[in-house]
């Protein structure tokens, strides 16, 4: 009986293997159908998934007349856009931006500003005061020296940046464009239903960075991040007159200022002070917003934008102010990776 069922489980054992040996090379030619079958629908979903990047420009454009006086009546087709000297389409157009401001205050704290601190000071509370009247907008502060410090995030309370502001201390080297990059990336540009700015207020002389200006000018266009510089030089009196030919420091802050959209003010007296806050604030309320698709691919390189006004005698009567252009990079990407 013992021999017949081993016999029996000899032959059952064989005739599994047998039977796996016919099978396998079917499963085998199934499973890589089915692969095969599963890449070509990955490959097909892939193809409907839009990628998304720089699929549209906002250019914040601010036009004023030969006396500085800012112009409010023209309309879109007042307007052309040229990238890279080719005319483009205007997608959307608004006479007046109506987007609320997300504002980074960004204040020089170095030892070469210590005798200014105090100018400094009621330079960014006096701004700040004149900002925040209305709660849809918010303020940042930060203070850079040897470091970059957050001393106040985004906020609307008046009070709670002046108390951050009257705590600061001057000391130290100047980080002045690590401080626009450290913050256009970690603070700016995250939503776009807001508009984002900078105010610079130094006296332009950056000795310890290790981004570069043009690192800091290329995040702030990536974050559509327009920078408006308060110089710190003539300070509340300190033996530099407004009139002074400008240094390279000057020239520098100028530079991210303006290649960003922005503008930069030297106040060598209390009443330049006011008048420069007047301006920035005025600017910001008075922009027109245009929109455009761009046509260029995502290169990873800086696009120029012109902003012209057609029609007859504009181009001799009124001034067009706007961003120099933008980096054609991926959402999500650093403008300098």
């Amino acid at each position: 009986m013992r021999r017949y069922f081993g016999r029996f489980v000899f032959v059952l054992f064989v005739s599994i293997c047998v039977i796996g040996l016919l099978i396998s090379p079917v499963l085998s030619q199934q499973k890589q159908k089915d692969a095969q079958g599963n890449a070509q629908q990955k490959s097909q979903d892939d193809e409907q998934i839009p990628r998304l990047g720089v699929t549209e420009v906002f250019v914040p454009v601010t036009v004023v007349d030969k006396r500085g006086r800012f112009v409010y009546e023209l309309k879109q087709e007042d307007f052309e856009v040229y990238e890279d000297k080719k005319l483009q389409e205007i997608k959307r157009f608004e006479a007046r931006l109506e987007k609320p401001i997300h504002l980074a205050v960004l204040m020089d704290t170095s030892a070469s500003v210590r005798p200014k601190l105090k100018f400094e000071k009621e330079a960014a509370i006096s701004f700040i005061q004149t900002v925040l009247k209305t709660r849809k907008d918010k303020v940042l502060f930060a203070t850079f020296d040897s470091a970059v410090e957050l001393r106040q995030d985004f906020t609307d309370s008046v009070e709670a940046l002046s108390k951050a502001i009257e705590q600061v201390r001057a000391g130290g080297d100047t980080r002045l464009y690590d401080a626009v990059y450290r913050v256009c990336e970690e603070k700016m540009g995250l939503d776009k239903d807001k508009r984002y700015a900078m105010i610079i207020i130094s006296d332009g002389a950056d000795t310890a960075s290790e981004r570069t200006l043009q690192e800091a000018i290329d995040i702030a266009l990536q974050k559509e991040v327009l920078i408006y510089g308060i110089s710190t030089k003539a300070g509340g009196f300190f033996g530099v007159g407004g009139g002074q030919v400008q240094n390279e420091e000057d020239k520098e802050l100028r530079r991210l200022c303006e290649d960003t959209g922005g503008e930069v003010f030297f106040p060598g007296q209390v009443m330049e002070l006011e008048r420069a806050f007047r301006d920035v604030r005025q600017i910001m309320a008075n922009q027109y917003g245009i929109w455009y698709e761009p046509k260029s691919k995502l290169d990873g390189k800086f696009h120029r934008i012109e902003v012209k006004l057609v029609g007859s005698g504009y181009k001799e009567k009124l001034e067009v102010r706007a961003k120099k252009g933008y980096i054609a990079v991926p959402s999500g990407r650093a403008a300098t990776e």
